[in-house]
């Protein structure tokens, strides 16, 4: 799926909500995710400056493509964090840099969350965009040489 059809299903899948209150709920739901990073994953260095809570993202470069592992000790936090890693995992650095995400407005989530939130999910896309920067340097250096 490209970045475009999965921020489609996003946001059908938010359209089944008719109030924010719900909608909180399934973002809740969607930070539920078995997969948590452990323990001794949650360093300083992945830690996302700009966040009220705590949110560590840690990159993975493999064949051309970053993927994203993450978690927020904040629970709606952790719901924001799903969304960005579905729609921005596993995709190639100029992806990500050149990803219009809309779904973020279309679905209304900077203007139904406190403002420290969404400055929050503001730095977490911000330093996705920078790992895929820096990715994309390492590409074009590895091809120059």
């Amino acid at each position: 799926m490209t970045i475009e059809e999965v921020q489609l299903e996003i946001i059908d899948e938010f359209s089944f909500y008719d109030d924010w209150m719900d909608k909180y709920g399934y973002l809740i739901e969607l930070g539920n995710d078995p997969e948590s990073l452990n323990p001794d994953e949650k360093k300083e260095k992945y830690l996302i400056d700009g966040c009220q809570s705590r949110v560590w993202l840690i990159p993975e470069y493999k064949d051309g493509l970053i993927s994203f592992r993450g978690e927020s000790d904040a629970i709606i936090v952790k719901g924001l964090v799903a969304l960005l890693l579905r729609v921005l995992s596993n995709r190639s650095p100029s992806e990500i840099i050149d990803a219009d995400l809309h779904f973020i407005d279309d679905l209304g989530l900077k203007q139904n969350l406190s403002p420290t939130r969404s400055n929050g999910l503001v730095s977490m896309i911000k330093q996705m965009r920078l790992y895929a920067v820096a990715y994309k340097e390492l590409e074009e250096a590895g091809t120059k040489n």
